[in-house]
């Protein structure tokens, strides 16, 4: 296939037209012998190969496929132009058939991620709440960017043009030929952000070729986080002040019941006060009629039996005053009683109150160890957002 000197208005015309309607730019160009002498370049396309006026070095497509006298298609790779270009040259003949020229298709040679990144950027960006920046490299600067709407932060490593560095998400993610994902925190940025960066492979699935990068926000998710934390600290505090309260509770109900046993021992010893009471009376009762019987046989003895009556009469006084004590040992044992009877009522009430106590310590801690793992799974969803 060639073109004749008579066509190559036409296809200039027809260029005029195609620079704006090729998605990712085109030039074209129309050299005569090792000359451009015309060109046209789509404004999106701004890379500058070459000059009206430029004279073609012998080893480029035009040069060789005027020399071959025919269409030549050549992959240009990014380190001589730094991006990736498709070369297509026919070449122009004379009336006579001889070549004098080439007609020139210059196009980028774009991923297709890079080609429909106008396209889904804009809308990608939009769909996370928080806001986001989407980024494209090639294998050295930043090519594409876009931004949400309702986010906008000075994260430099994702400016156009930003030529990248061995810090950068995107720079190791190249250099491991893996998806790389960073957390960065607030001291970087002034928010803390999730930076993900993907490789892009050329076509045929070989050489690594661009990057994908996306940026958000995670201040909710830290956020949780740091409340998740806290919430855990707190509660692991709580638990502890409720563990050493059942511990004490536990104690105390180990006290009461003692005390409880104590106080029933009192009453018994009290009980056997009463006994001793009742028998010390009875012998009371017993010796003042010993008395009683003894004064009468003083009586009858007469001159002979006066110490003994005085002695009897002793008998009779002491056993009076004890008959009298006794009622005051059973007035003080029964108050004795009465006191305790009120105090094992008490005990009673106190042991009965410990064990609802415990019982509900026990419904405490199993509720803050359920809150607790809710807290550590709050903490787990966090580090997914």
């Amino acid at each position: 296939m060639v073109i004749s000197t008579q066509a190559i208005d036409a296809c200039k015309e027809m260029s005029e037209i195609l620079v704006k309607m090729i998605p990712g730019g085109v030039l074209f160009v129309v050299v005569e012998g090792n000359q451009v002498v015309w060109m046209k370049q789509s404004d999106s396309f701004t890379i500058e190969l070459f000059k009206i006026g430029h004279k073609l070095d012998e080893s480029t497509t035009s040069m060789k496929s005027i020399r071959a006298k025919k269409v030549l298609n050549e992959n240009v790779p990014r380190s001589v132009y730094g991006m990736r270009l498709e070369i297509s040259s026919i070449p122009i003949v004379n009336d006579e058939g001889e070549a004098v020229g080439a007609f020139s298709i210059v196009v980028p040679k774009l991923h297709p991620v890079a080609a429909a990144f106008g396209d889904f950027a804009p809308i990608l960006v939009e769909m996370f709440n928080e806001g986001s920046i989407i980024y494209m490299t090639d294998l050295q600067k930043v090519a594409y960017r876009q931004e949400s709407k309702n986010w906008s932060v000075t994260i430099e490593p994702t400016h156009l043009g930003h030529e990248l560095r061995p810090e950068d998400v995107a720079y190791k993610a190249l250099k491991a030929k893996q998806p790389i994902t960073v957390e960065i925190d607030a001291s970087r940025y002034g928010i803390p952000v999730n930076v993900v960066s993907y490789p892009l492979l050329d076509d045929k699935k070989e050489n690594l070729v661009a990057t994908l990068g996306i940026v958000t926000p995670k201040q909710t998710a830290v956020a949780l986080r740091d409340m998740a934390n806290n919430l855990g600290h707190g509660l692991g505090s709580i638990g502890a002040a409720i563990q050493q309260l059942a511990e004490s509770a536990s104690d105390i109900h180990t006290n009461e019941q003692s005390l409880n046993a104590s106080i029933k021992e009192i009453i018994d010893y009290a009980e056997q006060i009463n006994e001793v009471s009742v028998f010390i009376k009875e012998i009371a009762e017993e010796t003042k009629m010993l008395g009683l019987n003894a004064a009468i046989e003083a009586a009858r003895a007469g001159e002979a039996g006066r110490g003994f009556g005085v002695v009897a009469e002793e008998i009779r006084h002491l056993s009076e005053q004890s008959k009298g004590t006794v009622p005051k040992i059973a007035q003080l044992t029964n108050t004795i009683k009465d006191i305790t009877r009120e105090a094992n009522e008490k005990s009673k009430l106190s042991l009965s109150s410990v064990q609802e106590q415990a019982a509900a310590t026990e419904e405490i801690t199993a509720s803050i160890q359920e809150i607790t793992a809710m807290s550590e799974e709050l903490n787990n969803i966090s580090k997914k957002l």
